[in-house]
């Protein structure tokens, strides 16, 4: 049977105008991507939903669970009846994550709270040093979430959800804003340790999911390079490196003749980081130039040292250059046990590092557009757990402080005992709502289509901003 021409010409139309549009299509997102000095674009690079108050985010991620019981939640009335069966009244038909069946006995804190700051703030004496200030930050006592373990705790933290190949907020801030500087990553991990309870962190956490994969989180090593495989082999020079970057490049784009994929263009623009970061991140890694007075500040006793403090100097270091998002893991802090041991050790491996980075943003004028989020992915129980706290997803506490947050007030109340929240609750989609707001981003708004579905980082049902905490 003779083929109809009219199909035969469809076809090789359709063929080689995908080509075609591809290439065109390819170009288009190099010229964006792959200018040497040009940032990537965001999808609100110049329409923002609303007149942004923060353009850039630091995430203290207290990795474990802080107890609030011995951090930010003063409760006397736990404190008074420490040891004592706890009222079944609140407990029953709850969620508890290794407590289940077992008898449980209240625990009051072990640390001595005190008001501090103009506003009067109760902080315990663990945290002597952000007491000092405490009047830049918002303490939310009244945060919930939905996950007791871990793992999904932190990705429900992280992305809003805990299937996997969904994207982490840094992921998502990075496709909404874009990027400030080509010649670093435009979010950053870093991670820290110290004192019992280091929990595992697994690198779905900052995973751009199934945003293109030039959103990734890239991790940076606290000891020797910053970055595996960064530098050159022996015997390689730069130049030479240069000519294997163009080679890969050249390559890609014969494969961009053929097919439409954005990927192609975010494996070039990575080679093309890489090679551009050969310079710049021992220049940011290397902390010669800073002063011993913002050494002394951060409590950095060595240079190289891996450590909370370095990591928080990094962070400010990485902001000022145009990192869009940092986020500090410190893996320190599930008290099953020992917590009046533990506790006290983790709380100084962070304290002073965490009030150094707020007043070294605030004394280089970046604190008014730097957020600044401090918490875990949830709390501790206010009944004890032999000598420690079990998880706890009803009632916990978390800090904000910078861009656009109202310093100096306490939002949110839990019930006598801190059981559970009786007073402004919120969520961990409020808390995305909230974050993408103050960047200038409506968060029922800000979707990316993945399967045929409009998905969002605040998740399905509306999330609200919390606005008794902005300016």
């Amino acid at each position: 049977m003779a083929m109809d021409p009219l199909s035969i010409n469809r076809r090789s139309f359709l063929e080689r105008s995908f080509a075609g549009l591809g290439g065109i299509a390819f170009s288009s997102l190099m010229q964006q991507a792959m200018a040497e000095q040009a940032p990537w674009p965001g999808r609100y690079d110049n329409a923002l939903h609303f007149a942004p108050k923060a353009k850039r985010v630091i995430h203290l991620c207290m990795a474990g669970g802080p107890s609030q019981f011995e951090s930010f939640d003063y409760k006397p009335e736990l404190n008074r009846i420490h040891g004592q069966p706890f009222p079944e009244s609140f407990t029953k038909g709850q969620q508890l994550a290794q407590l289940q069946g077992s008898q449980l006995i209240a625990r009051g804190s072990f640390a001595k709270f005190q008001q501090h700051g103009e506003s009067g703030t109760y902080v315990s004496d663990l945290f002597p040093h952000m007491a000092k200030v405490i009047d830049h930050f918002a303490v939310i006592n009244s945060m919930t979430t939905e996950q007791i373990n871990h793992d999904p705790a932190h990705a429900f933290f992280n992305s809003g959800s805990i299937v996997k190949g969904r994207p982490s907020m840094g992921s998502w801030l990075l496709y909404g804003l874009g990027a400030e500087t080509s010649d670093l990553p435009g979010y950053v991990v870093l991670m820290s340790a110290g004192g019992g309870g280091a929990q595992p962190v697994s690198s779905r956490q900052w995973s751009s999911g199934f945003l293109p994969g030039k959103y990734q989180g890239v991790q940076f090593q606290s000891n020797g390079a910053a970055v595996h495989y960064l530098g050159n082999p022996e015997g390689i020079c730069q130049s030479t490196q240069r000519l294997v970057v163009d080679e890969v490049k050249r390559m890609n784009g014969l494969l961009s003749e053929t097919r439409y994929d954005p990927e192609i263009a975010a494996r070039i623009a990575q080679y093309e980081m890489a090679f551009r970061m050969q310079s710049s991140v021992p220049s940011l890694t290397d902390l010669a130039g800073e002063p011993q007075s913002i050494l002394d500040l951060y409590g950095i006793k060595e240079a190289n040292e891996s450590s909370f403090a370095r990591n928080c100097l990094l962070a400010r270091r990485m902001v000022e250059r145009g990192v869009r998002f940092v986020q500090l893991y410190h893996r320190a802090w599930d008290h099953h046990r020992d917590i009046e041991k533990d506790m006290p050790f983790s709380a100084k491996n962070t304290d002073q590092a965490t009030a150094a980075l707020i007043q070294d943003l605030l004394q280089r004028g970046m604190l008014e557009d730097t957020l600044v989020i401090w918490g875990g992915e949830f709390g501790r129980t206010p009944m004890g757990q032999g000598t420690g706290r079990d998880h706890h997803i009803n009632a916990f506490s978390l800090l904000m402080a910078g861009g656009g947050i109202k310093g100096g007030i306490v939002h949110g109340k839990t019930d006598e005992l801190g059981y559970g929240v009786v007073q402004d609750k919120v969520t961990v989609h409020d808390l995305h709502a909230t974050l993408l707001h103050q960047l200038g981003i409506n968060d029922a708004a800000f979707t990316y289509k993945f399967q045929g579905l409009d998905f969002k980082l605040s998740g399905v049902e509306p999330a609200k901003v919390i606005k008794k905490i902005l300016l």
